[in-house]
C-alpha cells in the first residue's frame, strides 16, 4: 500500500513545479556536482515502479540503478515526493495518442479512453498514485489538452467538458484497478481465475442454494461460463464505455451542434 506521502503534488509545490517544467530555481542543491540529467533519474524510477511496485521506489534504489551514490540523486529532486510527480508527468508525456482529427465525437472518446487504459496496464503503478492534485507539468498539460479534444465542439460548456472527460477517465481508472488485482492475484497465487473457479465450483454447486439465491446462482452461473471467472475486465470495459457514451448522446444531442 501507498505511504501518506505517495501522492501526487504531496512534495513542495513550487519546487516541483520549477522540475516538472525544468526551470532553474536559482537554489543550490546538496550533493556532489551532477553527471547525469533530471530525465535519466525520472526514468529509472519508472523502471523500477514498472517491475517492482511504487512502494520499491527509493532514493537508494534509483541511485543503485544508476550507478550512483543516494546523495547524487538529490542534485535532481529533493525527495520521493517531487520524483513521484516528475514520474507521472513523464509517463502522461510519453503515452501514444490519437490524431483525433475528423472522427465521430464517439470514436474520439473511446479514442482516449483506450489510451488511458493502454496507459494503466503498461504502468500498474499509476493507480496507487492518488492525483486529486494533478502534476501540473507539461505531460499533464499535454494530455489535458488533447483528452479535452474528444468534447470539443458538441455544444457542452467547458465545465461539462471537464466534467465529462473525468467521468470518463474515472471510469478507466475503475476498471483498470481491478483489472490490474485480478491480474495481481493470479501472479501472486499462481493460478488464473479459470482455475481457481474449477477449485471451487464443486463446493459452490454443494452450498449454494438455488431456491433461497435464485438470481445470485441464475445469473452468476451464466457470468461465470461466459467469462469463465467471477468478473472479466475487457468485458466490464466495452459494456461500461458503451453505456457512457449512450449518457453523453443523451446530453449532447439536447445541446444540438
Amino acid at each position: 500500500m501507498p505511504s501518506d506521502k505517495e501522492r501526487s503534488s504531496a512534495g513542495d509545490p513550487v519546487r516541483t513545479l520549477e522540475l516538472l517544467w525544468r526551470q532553474r530555481s536559482g537554489r543550490s542543491m546538496r550533493g556532489p556536482r551532477q553527471r547525469m540529467t533530471v530525465d535519466q533519474v525520472v526514468e529509472a524510477a519508472i523502471d523500477i515502479a514498472d517491475d517492482r511496485g511504487l512502494g520499491q521506489v527509493t532514493i537508494r534504489a534509483v541511485a543503485a540503478a544508476l550507478g550512483a551514490a543516494p546523495m547524487a540523486i538529490y542534485t535532481y529532486v529533493p525527495g520521493k515526493a517531487e520524483l513521484l510527480d516528475l514520474m507521472l508527468d513523464a509517463v502522461y508525456q510519453q503515452m501514444p495518442r490519437a490524431d483525433l482529427t475528423g472522427m465521430p465525437w464517439r470514436d474520439r472518446v473511446s479514442a482516449i479512453a483506450d489510451e488511458n487504459r493502454a496507459m494503466l496496464a503498461r504502468h500498474r503503478w499509476v493507480v496507487d498514485l492518488p492525483t486529486t492534485r494533478p502534476p501540473l507539468g507539461p505531460g499533464m498539460m499535454t494530455k489535458y489538452e488533447h483528452e479535452l479534444g474528444a468534447f470539443d465542439g458538441l455544444g457542452l460548456t467547458d465545465l461539462e467538458m471537464d466534467a465529462a472527460l473525468t467521468h470518463v477517465l474515472g471510469f478507466v481508472d475503475s476498471v483498470s484497478r481491478i483489472a490490474i488485482a485480478a491480474r495481481a492475484a493470479a501472479e501472486d497465487s499462481g493460478e488464473n481465475d479459470e482455475q481457481w473457479w474449477q477449485r471451487v465450483g464443486p463446493l459452490l454447486d454443494r452450498v449454494l442454494d438455488a431456491d433461497r439465491y435464485p438470481l445470485a446462482v441464475r445469473v452468476g452461473a451464466v457470468a461465470g461460463q461466459t467469462h469463465h471467472s467471477a468478473y472479466d475486465a475487457a468485458h466490464a470495459y466495452d459494456f461500461g464505455l458503451a453505456r457512457i457514451l449512450d449518457g453523453f448522446a443523451v446530453l449532447i444531442d439536447r445541446r444540438g451542434p
